[in-house]
């Protein structure tokens, strides 16, 4: 089996085994890893990578802010969605205007939630 196999099975397997609590963690995980690699597509002006990356960054947290639990999160939760909200319009924006600085606040932010 090649490594990429077995890497994705692994995974697959984390995902499929993860409490509620880990996925979130598995998220952020993921976001953060797009967002570090939009910056580094930003800085190399690598418009297509950079458009990839904002994406899957932007699908991460569409997911986050879908699956949250407004009936039992209450305020936290409704907290949370704005704050996803808000970080879904900086991605949309930075899709449309390259900003570094940007990026790397909405990463810094991130990083705090995780």
């Amino acid at each position: 089996m090649s490594y990429s196999r077995q890497a994705s099975r692994y995974r697959e397997t984390e995902v499929l085994t993860a409490t509620p609590g880990q996925l979130v963690v598995l998220l952020y995980d993921h976001l953060l890893t797009s967002l570090r690699r939009a910056r580094v597509a930003m800085e190399a002006r690598e418009l297509e990578a950079q458009g990839e990356h904002l994406e899957r960054g932007r699908n991460v947290l569409t997911e986050l802010l879908v699956t949250l639990d407004q009936e039992r999160g209450g305020e936290v939760a409704a907290n949370l969605g704005a704050l996803y909200s808000f970080l879904l319009g900086e991605l949309v924006q930075l899709g449309v205007r390259a900003d570094v600085p940007r990026l790397d606040r909405v990463t810094r932010m991130i990083g705090e939630l995780r």
